[in-house]
């Protein structure tokens, strides 16, 4: 039986559709990332999983229990990681994971072994006696982190875990989630950052509520017909907004100083490079190129619905 289980999950908000729709399956021991820009719904999701938001319709399975029926009996199993964690400014490292495994129940002759092992994962340990408002921004993630999988919860929820973390610290927190699902722990993160996400077993890719792919990133890279160039210039821009007027280009986007140019498969590097050179522009190199998440999303958004 899957770790969660989504059918048909919808939410609206004042007759707006902030998710429509999903269903999707979750597996025991995976790590789910679930991704889209802001607005995406990616959020509203992640609340109805965790049972402290309704669904307007369909269901979440949780561990075998109804998100929408039984949301009270969902949450002893899960960790909710909100953007906005509730760290107390005023107690120390420790004083909050000891305040969140009281919450939890957490067995007292358990919280030695515990402790020792999240500030192993974490490297707080150092910091134990320091004041939560003092700490950075990167290592209050990691405490709120740790306040979370202080009770070990089968289903990890977060919400845009290193969003604002420097990183170092967002490579820590990745290490630590890693470590977790090693250790059979399902967990589901939500991110924008398209790189983070490929680190991820499976991914769904979520587009103004919709669900517009599903799978592991390899296959959803993959999934771009036709071919990619990266494309270099003086005048990046220039070169994007021509090529997004040039026969043959389904649509060019820029990556930092590279645009990417999706392509049919009649045309090559050399032949492009020839189309912007007789349109007036000015270019570097033209060569091939894998795709990268972030193409096979904008991919996505652009296909004929």
């Amino acid at each position: 039986m899957s770790a969660v289980s989504v059918q048909g999950l919808s939410r609206s908000f004042a007759g707006t559709v902030a998710v429509d729709s999903l269903t999707f399956d979750v597996e025991r021991g995976q790590l789910f990332g679930i991704v889209g820009p802001d607005g995406a719904g990616k959020t509203t999701t992640l609340r109805m999983l965790a049972g402290v938001l309704p669904p307007t319709a369909g269901d979440a399975v949780l561990l075998g229990v109804s998100v929408a029926r039984e949301p009270e009996r969902v949450k002893p199993h899960i960790a909710y990681m909100s953007q906005r964690f509730g760290l107390y400014q005023d107690l120390t490292v420790r004083e909050n994971i000891l305040f969140y495994a009281d919450l939890y129940d957490v067995p007292r002759g358990e919280l030695p072994a515990r402790m020792e092992r999240l500030y192993r994962f974490s490297r707080l340990g150092d910091f134990e006696d320091r004041l939560a408002g003092r700490l950075s921004g990167g290592m209050k993630q990691k405490l709120s982190l740790s306040c979370a999988l202080i009770h070990q919860p089968a289903v990890l929820l977060l919400d845009e875990p290193t969003f604002g973390v420097d990183p170092i610290s967002r490579r820590d927190l990745w290490l630590i989630l890693h470590q977790m699902v090693a250790d059979g722990m399902t967990v589901i993160v939500t991110t924008s950052y398209m790189d983070e996400a490929e680190r991820c077993d499976v991914v769904a890719m979520l587009h103004e509520g919709r669900l517009l792919g599903l799978d592991s990133p390899r296959v959803i890279q993959d999934h771009i017909e036709g071919s990619l160039f990266a494309v270099r210039g003086p005048d990046p821009r220039a070169l994007r907004d021509l090529l997004r007027h040039t026969s043959g280009v389904r649509h060019a986007t820029l990556f930092g100083d590279v645009v990417h140019a999706v392509t049919g498969t009649d045309i090559t590097a050399v032949s492009l490079e020839r189309m912007l050179i007789d349109g007036g522009a000015s270019v570097d190199d033209v060569t091939s190129a894998r795709p990268s998440l972030e193409d096979a999303f904008i991919e996505f958004v652009h296909a004929p619905s």
